[in-house]
């Protein structure tokens, strides 16, 4: 995370909660990651009704994303999420834990009467700032 700071007034809960409110990143460039759901390559829907899943699979293909563009999650710096219902928008907290280990990119989340697939519960978008080659 070299070059990497969180920006966090006290006010703000920094730490307790799986998003930093702001994220001065030195250098690089932008990577701009299209809002991911959770479907195959013939676009159906994996994990149906499963807001953990579905999480889990779109950061997963987020990390393939990023590895292909030489980053890490560590270089993300802003993720939006969009989800169907307030009720999933907590169960998606530990899955974040599992792929930001250290400090949370910013990040807003919003809720949606629907996204593209009617099946999907999240859609995540994300921008990086790299230093890798693509």
């Amino acid at each position: 995370m070299s070059g990497r700071t969180v920006v966090s007034p006290d006010s703000q809960g920094a730490g307790r909660f799986t998003f930093s409110p702001g994220v001065v990143k030195e250098g690089g460039r932008l990577l701009f990651i299209s809002g991911i759901m959770a479907v195959n390559e013939r676009g159906e829907v994996l994990a149906p009704g499963d807001i953990v899943g579905q999480t889990r699979i779109i950061y997963q293909s987020m990390g393939r994303i990023l590895e292909a563009a030489g980053a890490t999650f560590d270089d993300v710096v802003k993720t939006v999420d969009y989800i169907t219902t307030a009720d999933n928008y907590r169960a998606t907290a530990d899955v974040r834990r599992e792929f930001f280990k250290k400090d949370f990119p910013a990040a807003t989340g919003v809720i949606v009467a629907g996204l593209l697939r009617p099946e999907a519960l999240i859609e995540i978008d994300a921008v990086a700032v790299i230093d890798g080659k693509i």
